[in-house]
């Protein structure tokens, strides 16, 4: 797959439903001219994936999609993070450059070499981070265009055992993490995730991971765009590091169905 639109994909959902659910990081999928690139062998490559990718949160998302009573649109990504994090900027702040993970990753989940050093990452960042963050952008002005707001809910997941790669990964690592903006997230959502994922023996706000994904034309600008990130710590419904899913799949899918209910469409 080396077709920049086929990078990701808009999947539609009810024309009054304000949700978007984004799943940046579901995908293993490295182009192979991308992967000329990358300096780990199969194996290695292969491990690393287990390691980074957010193993089946497309299919959480896929049936909170088909349970919820009124459908939310999904953005998804179709490729893997090691092709360019959409949830990263070409600008990151210094910390995320220093461990080799801005928008396009240089070091592994255990600091390792992953691309050659002094690696140019401009072609990638305007080949497929560009594009998707403008799709994503043009998918929130389409909510808010429809219904008056919009609800960016992003699904992820995260290993039990913190990684070298993790900056801030000291605290708790509760069954599901929810991140928060100070600006994005109302009371009334973090609270709706709260009850929504209560039977998974606990969340936790900001920890290991904190903050949420809005679009740059929006962010900290528009308080019309609500905005919640959903880690799911992967031994809740998988075997890790990069095995199949379990019965927690289908419950997890319930619980983020519930979340987008009680998201969707107002009287």
């Amino acid at each position: 797959m080396t077709d920049t639109a086929a990078s990701f994909r808009l999947l539609p959902g009810a024309p009054d439903s304000p949700v978007v659910l984004h799943v940046p990081h579901a995908s293993r999928a490295v182009p192979e001219d991308v992967r000329r690139d990358i300096v780990l062998d199969g194996p290695a490559l292969a491990g690393e994936l287990d390691h980074i990718t957010d193993a089946w949160t497309d299919e959480i998302a896929a049936g909170a999609a088909a349970d919820a009573a009124v459908r939310p649109w999904r953005f998804v990504n179709r490729l893997s993070r090691l092709v360019v994090d959409p949830e990263r900027f070409p600008d990151e702040r210094e910390e995320m450059l220093a461990v080799g993970m801005g928008a396009v990753y240089t070091r592994t989940t255990h600091g390792e070499a992953l691309r050659p050093e002094g690696f140019d990452s401009s072609a990638l960042v305007a080949r497929y981070f560009t594009p998707y963050a403008q799709a994503l952008q043009e998918a929130v002005d389409a909510r808010l265009a429809a219904t008056g707001r919009a609800v960016v809910l992003d699904v992820h997941s995260y290993p039990t055992v913190r990684l070298p790669y993790e900056l801030h990964g000291k605290g708790p690592r509760p069954p599901v993490c929810l991140g928060t903006d100070a600006f994005h997230t109302p009371p009334e959502l973090l609270a709706a995730a709260q009850e929504a994922f209560a039977d998974f023996g606990g969340t936790e706000p900001d920890s290991p991971f904190a903050g949420t994904y809005v679009p740059l034309k929006h962010y900290g600008k528009d308080p019309r765009v609500a905005a919640l990130m959903i880690e799911i710590r992967r031994d809740v419904y998988m075997s890790e590091p990069g095995g199949a899913p379990g019965p927690g799949l289908g419950a997890l899918a319930d619980a983020l169905a519930r979340l987008v209910d009680a998201s969707g469409p107002r009287d």
